[in-house]
């Protein structure tokens, strides 16, 4: 008697399973862009390594939806044109990644590639959104079975050899890439580091003589001057100062320990409030109070204007949006520091 061997058919992809693999790629793209973007610490460069293999996964998947959408023009639906633009937002969004990551591309009208990079991706939301409910694709049981899984992993493998190939070749050939921070900034001289402001702030006119900054702690709350500032005695750190716009720049900060300001924290306090003459404001947790300093000076100078004159906060291992520029008032509080948007929404 002679055993049989069952053979399970290998099912090709299709047009629904190119589908939900890039929207599910897609979608992974967005969440991991969104936390890289607040990721200042060593710890957190595993999540901006996967959003680059993410990304990648979407390339290796361009071919197989190239055809899919060749098959969707030559039926002439109305809709084709939106399809088009969501095609091309996404080809946009990747190549202003690239270009960003290797460096070959330079500003596009004055602005970073990575900003580039994270305007086309916003914009794309709503299209691959009206894509999803046009072109519905329904989940079935058998979407996570095993061949499933395999092809997934076959995917994030393809990534990662792409990914570690991209990396290496941007190394060898001595690309602009190869010196940029594990968040994908690139090194500026610290002395010419762009004037950036999270989305509208604009520069305040703030006089030295006639700034204050509100201090609230246990003991009340205390007005100081710029000179009461500097009478209760400075110190140097050496930081990274981040920039999500894709920049960074490392030099030595002089200022207060913002500790060193509050005549006592009650234990029960969850954060510390720092918040800007503009308005803008963050709450960062507690325990970073010890590293937190209100710099009066950057590389042995005075602040200018641009980079938060007369003080500002530096916040090492957190990115340039933590750093507030012209604070005007701290404060421990019992807001946690959690309850707030991961990127500032204002």
């Amino acid at each position: 008697m002679t055993d049989r061997v069952r053979v399970i058919p290998r099912r090709p992809w299709t047009w629904r399973t190119t589908n939900l693999a890039l929207f599910g790629v897609l979608a992974l793209a967005f969440v991991t862009g969104v936390v890289a973007q607040a990721t200042g610490a060593q710890r957190g460069a595993w999540v901006a390594v996967g959003h680059g293999v993410v990304e990648l996964v979407v390339v290796a998947l361009v071919p197989r939806k190239g055809r899919v959408a060749a098959g969707g023009m030559r039926r002439r639906r109305p809709s084709r044109w939106a399809s088009v633009g969501l095609a091309a937002l996404t080809l946009g969004t990747l190549a202003a990644g690239i270009g960003s990551a290797t460096g070959l591309l330079g500003t596009v009208a004055g602005v970073e590639p990575l900003w580039v990079h994270i305007a086309l991706a916003l914009l794309l939301l709503p299209l691959l959104a009206w894509h999803v409910v046009v072109r519905p694709v329904r989940p079935r049981a058998a979407d996570l079975g095993r061949r499933t899984l395999l092809r997934a992993g076959l995917l994030a493998a393809g990534g990662s050899v792409l990914y570690a190939g991209l990396e290496g070749a941007v190394r060898l050939a001595g690309l602009p890439g190869a010196q940029r921070r594990f968040t994908g900034s690139h090194l500026v001289d610290a002395a010419a580091a762009p004037v950036t402001s999270w989305l509208d702030d604009a520069v305040p006119d703030v006089q030295g003589r006639d700034w204050r900054l509100t201090v609230v702690d246990a003991g009340g709350t205390r007005s100081l001057s710029l000179d009461d500032l500097v009478a209760s005695g400075t110190t140097t750190v050496r930081a990274t100062l981040d920039c999500t716009s894709g920049w960074y720049a490392t030099q030595t900060w002089t200022g207060v320990p913002v500790a060193h300001l509050f005549q006592g924290v009650d234990p029960a306090h969850r954060s510390v409030r720092v918040r800007s003459l503009t308005g803008y404001d963050r709450y960062l947790p507690l325990a970073d109070l010890d590293h937190l300093l209100l710099a009066v000076a950057a590389g042995g100078a005075a602040l200018t204007p641009g980079h938060g004159y007369p003080a500002r906060l530096v916040a090492p291992g957190r990115r340039g949006f933590w750093w507030v520029k012209w604070v005007v008032a701290v404060e421990p509080t019992d807001e946690p520091w959690w309850w707030q948007p991961p990127l500032p929404l204002q």
